[in-house]
């Protein structure tokens, strides 16, 4: 991780805090809106951080990424594209982009427990996933 960039690097320790407090999230019995609401904020917090190393991997390749309401599909496009992610990776991470955008137009009470399970669950694969893919594309191992 010493040849990564700072914010990268620190954006893989807020993931790596982010992960393991919805894992704790995810362990309880019974999910009250507050657990949901919980689930939903650390899903959101995970993808962010995916997103703000994606900029940043861009941002290192000299590569200039769109400003329009479309950025953040954009942001997957560009990342393809440019070898950081494998497509398969990108179609994965765009079902966390829909969350994405429904949590942040919506209200916290409304999450429900069913749709969110299959995203937490799947989410510490998927970062693994992505972890290893953009190390790869930077030569270091993480």
């Amino acid at each position: 991780m010493d040849n990564l960039p700072k914010q990268i690097a620190a954006e893989v320790e807020n993931v790596g805090f982010a992960l393991r407090n919805l894992e704790e999230t995810m362990g309880r019995q019974v999910k009250t809106v507050v657990e949901l609401a919980a689930m939903g904020t650390f899903l959101h917090n995970i993808y962010n951080g995916i997103e703000n190393i994606l900029k940043q991997s861009l941002k290192l390749n000299k590569i200039q990424m769109a400003r329009g309401e479309n950025w953040h599909k954009e942001l997957l496009t560009l990342s393809v594209t440019n070898g950081i992610i494998s497509e398969g990776l990108s179609d994965e991470l765009y079902e966390y982009l829909t969350f994405r955008h429904y949590f942040v137009h919506a209200y916290g009470f409304m999450l429900e427990e069913a749709p969110l399970e299959p995203l937490a669950q799947n989410i510490p694969g998927i970062w693994s996933k992505f972890i290893s893919e953009v190390a790869q594309s930077f030569g270091v191992n993480l």
